[in-house]
């Protein structure tokens, strides 16, 4: 691309740019040539990640090692157990002996 083309985009004409570098002096002053390097540095660094991006999409592609996956497994019957768990953060229930007046407190789950 040529740069009238570039300038084109913007439609920039020759006042334009001349007003820009002008106020590009006045803002940056000294550090001017420091703002120019890094810019440049980050133009570079652009351009090789694109590089680097067409070369990974462009290189042939290597065949990958075949994953079998696992035989499937017919149902299994669950049974249930013989004896019920039994869990250390629940309440015990009451025994016969309290009052059958009072109400067992209800079971919280714990929180996460």
């Amino acid at each position: 691309m040529s740069t009238p083309a570039l300038f084109a985009f913007f439609n920039l004409g020759g006042p334009e740019i001349l007003l820009l570098i002008i106020l590009g002096i006045l803002l940056f002053g000294r550090k001017l040539p420091e703002v120019a390097r890094s810019l440049g540095k980050a133009t570079v660094e652009f351009k090789r990640g694109m590089r680097g991006l067409e070369e990974e999409i462009h290189e042939t592609p290597q065949p990958r090692a075949s994953i079998e996956p696992e035989p499937v497994k017919p149902p299994q019957r669950v049974t249930p157990s013989t004896a019920k768990p039994t869990f250390d953060d629940a309440t015990t229930k009451p025994s016969p002996s309290d009052d059958a007046t009072t109400k067992p407190s209800p079971i919280v789950p714990p929180q996460v």
